[in-house]
């Protein structure tokens, strides 16, 4: 077991030091890196992903690549297209919004900025990690597309199922779901409402990448796998699953790794021509010189310890 802790690039969903664990099994190395807003019974599904990437491996790719977008934090205009330009070829930007003390005009111009850097036949998509009700969600929409020109799709504008659906009605921006799929009881609750034109899938949150193939196939909505903010190594879990899945119509939220200041391997998985190759992926592992590096203090693995105790005496 190896306890990392790296810091970001810049200050992302509100932390500015990414930790985790990883854990080798007979099958490779996995990573267990549940957000510390999750508790032990939440996090057991983190561990149940984790378990398979380690003890079992994964199911075999239908893609050799898979395209990927480039991630954009909540950002100032110039650092928006700076980050577009060193993306290593992506043409689908995903780009932060709803931050706290940030307005309107502020996501507006980081927007434009980014449509400046894709240009024209480039695809922009927000996230706003249901900060929004509905009423500011239509207004704001209709701001961003603008300032897009022409927005792909809004991730998690709001936070229930209900008002997912409400908004989809009031809006012509496809809706995705995030947080309503990988932190609901139902997951299958947003079809039944009518509530997204689009499904997030996460392998850590969701039980690993066999479950994430399952839901799926039950949920029946076009997909985009995206990642839990994770190392490398978590990482080639999403990758996995992208790769395995039958359709992959839209870039997926695999080049966070972009975000990091140091990785656990000595090839990140970055973006090649705006993908990731899945063969690199799939024989991934951590170098010694990279776990040395980005090895947590002592007390940060005290609290990773103790945290996988209460896990795993959920899951007994």
């Amino acid at each position: 077991m190896h306890v990392y802790a790296i810091p970001l690039r810049t200050r992302f969903r509100r932390i500015t030091v990414r930790e985790g664990v990883l854990v080798r099994g007979d099958a490779g190395w996995g990573e267990f890196s549940p957000f510390w807003d999750y508790d032990a019974a939440e996090s057991s599904s983190w561990w149940r992903a984790t378990r398979e990437a380690a003890d079992d491996g994964w199911p075999e790719p239908v893609r050799d690549r898979v395209p990927v977008n480039v991630t954009v934090p909540a950002v100032g205009p110039d650092a928006a297209r700076r980050i577009v330009l060193a993306s290593g070829g992506c043409t689908t930007a995903k780009v932060k919004v709803a931050e706290p003390g940030q307005g309107a005009a502020e996501e507006a111009d980081r927007l434009a900025a980014v449509r400046d850097a894709l240009g024209p036949g480039g695809a922009i998509r927000i996230d706003a990690n249901a900060a929004w009700d509905v009423d500011t969600a239509v207004d704001r929409l209709r701001v961003l597309d603008r300032a897009a020109r022409g927005l792909e799709y809004a991730e998690q504008p709001v936070a229930s199922v209900r008002d997912l659906a409400r908004l989809r009605r009031s809006t012509p921006v496809p809706i995705a779901a995030d947080e309503s799929i990988r932190r609901a009881e139902d997951p299958l609750a947003v079809v039944r409402a009518e509530a997204a034109d689009i499904v997030v899938l996460k392998v850590q949150p969701l039980g690993g990448v066999r479950a994430c193939l399952a839901l799926a196939e039950q949920v029946g909505l076009p997909v985009v796998v995206s990642s839990a903010l994770e190392s490398s190594v978590g990482l080639a879990a999403g990758v996995a699953l992208a790769a395995a899945l039958p359709d992959l119509p839209y870039a997926c939220g695999l080049a966070t790794a972009q975000l990091f200041t140091d990785d656990v391997v000595d090839a990140p998985l970055l973006p090649v021509d705006g993908a990731l190759d899945v063969a690199a992926a799939r024989g991934l592992a951590p170098s010694p010189e990279r776990l040395a590096a980005t090895a947590a203090d002592e007390a940060t693995v005290a609290r990773w310890a103790e945290r996988l105790r209460a896990v795993q005496a959920v899951t007994r």
